[in-house]
């Protein structure tokens, strides 16, 4: 296939590969990531570095969801070959953007972060029923957005959910982290 002109603008990796656009193959930062065993890393690049992109090839390298369809995309790039192709499709991930938080005051970014996490809860929404009851309790509060929901560890429950179902820990990728605070 003929590639496309070079991607301004895509940061979903799925499309640049599906359309045949120019690619620069930067999958060896996954061999990188898991040699390295980190429990956290954070790229730090200036604007219009490919972060986002960068972060959208993760989840589709890591996402148990869809694995098989994501595998695909891999196939002509270097991780292809490597000893950690392995790890690709095991794991939960939950994928997190911030950068359209756009509120003008702390009060108001807040609100539309428990937006954003109910949405990720919405994502999961199958797996609430296999959940203990107190659980599941505590999940439907967050999709349902109420006062007296556990915000401040919604984050974490999701992923404590997330390793009970799937019985491997989450991988959590959060971009554009200072977006709201920047704003605000």
């Amino acid at each position: 296939m003929k590639k496309k002109a070079v991607p301004v603008g895509i940061e979903d990796f799925k499309e640049l590969i599906q359309e045949g656009y120019y690619y620069i193959d930067k999958t060896l930062l996954i061999d990188e990531m898991l040699m390295n065993k980190s429990k956290v890393t954070l790229f730090t690049r200036p604007r219009r570095f490919g972060k986002t992109l960068n972060m959208s090839m993760l989840r589709y390298f890591f996402d148990v969801k869809d694995k098989e369809e994501n595998k695909k995309l891999f196939e002509n790039l270097k991780i292809y070959n490597s000893e950690y192709m392995v790890e690709q499709g095991k794991y939960p991930v939950i994928f997190i953007s911030l950068k359209d938080l756009k509120g003008n005051t702390w009060e108001e970014n807040f609100m539309l972060i428990k937006k954003h996490i109910k949405n990720l809860y919405m994502e999961f929404y199958d797996l609430k029923d296999k959940l203990n009851p107190i659980f599941k309790n505590d999940f439907e509060k967050i999709v349902m957005e109420k006062e007296d929901a556990d915000w401040l560890y919604a984050l974490k429950n999701l992923s404590n959910y997330l390793y009970e179902y799937y019985g491997e820990k989450a991988i959590i990728l959060i971009d554009e982290y200072d977006a709201p605070i920047i704003n605000a």
